[in-house]
């Protein structure tokens, strides 16, 4: 069962690692249409702006970018009549890491609600959970200064159990502590009702597919619209 279980961990990093190698020039030019995409709407003051700062989950890895649960959002908001615009900073094989090197030139647009979904990438790997916290305390932190009304919402996730009991609870542990401490708009796990079905993932076993991507849209979105 142990050899099993370092097998099925091994798999999964190897897996995303992959798709970060792969996607990670198509997701950047994703993130450049964005930025320039909002510098346009900044022109309109009436109109606030989400961004999105995450990994391949956020980016809507293996789909069309319309079927990416910030795009589905986008929808939802529309829907409303709200005067509010997403950005989707998500990055196939982001780490925390790297996302603290990455939020600077992000920060150059306009950002009145700032969503977080990092971290993932750093438990598969089994990255060092303290330095995990740090980097996104960090990138909280920037996110803070340049924009000191900002709103801010963090997305938690967990590992799968073959990580080991203590890991898998460590690292859940972090993102309630971080938004509790920086007041932050907390949902508990973006992959609630996805993460594990196989039917909503793709055949990576670890991408939603477009249906599961409406799901993580409705977790995130219950939280979320408190705050539009």
């Amino acid at each position: 069962m142990l050899r099993i279980n370092i097998i099925s961990t091994l798999i999964l990093t190897s897996l995303l690692m992959s798709c970060g190698n792969n996607e990670k020039k198509t997701d950047q030019s994703t993130v450049k249409a964005a930025e320039g995409e909002s510098a346009t709407r900044s022109s309109n003051p009436n109109v606030q702006h989400i961004l999105f700062f995450g990994t391949s989950l956020t980016a809507g890895y293996g789909l069309d970018p319309k079927d990416a649960y910030p795009a589905l959002i986008q929808k939802k908001i529309d829907s409303a009549s709200l005067s509010y615009k997403i950005i989707n900073a998500g990055l196939s094989g982001e780490t925390s890491a790297g996302g603290k090197s990455r939020i600077d030139w992000l920060l150059k647009q306009p950002v009145d609600i700032f969503v977080l979904e990092l971290g993932a990438n750093d438990g598969l790997r089994g990255l060092s959970i303290p330095e995990t916290q740090a980097n996104l305390q960090s990138i909280i932190d920037k996110v803070k200064a340049k924009y000191p009304a900002v709103k801010l919402v963090m997305l938690g996730m967990q590992m799968p159990p073959n990580m080991g009991a203590k890991y898998t609870g460590d690292f859940k542990a972090v993102f309630s502590s971080l938004a509790d401490k920086n007041k932050m708009v907390y949902v508990p796990f973006l992959l609630e009702g996805v993460g594990g079905v196989a039917k909503l993932n793709q055949e990576d076993g670890i991408h939603p597919t477009a249906e599961g991507q409406k799901i993580l849209a409705e977790n995130v979105w219950v939280k979320l619209k408190e705050q539009l």
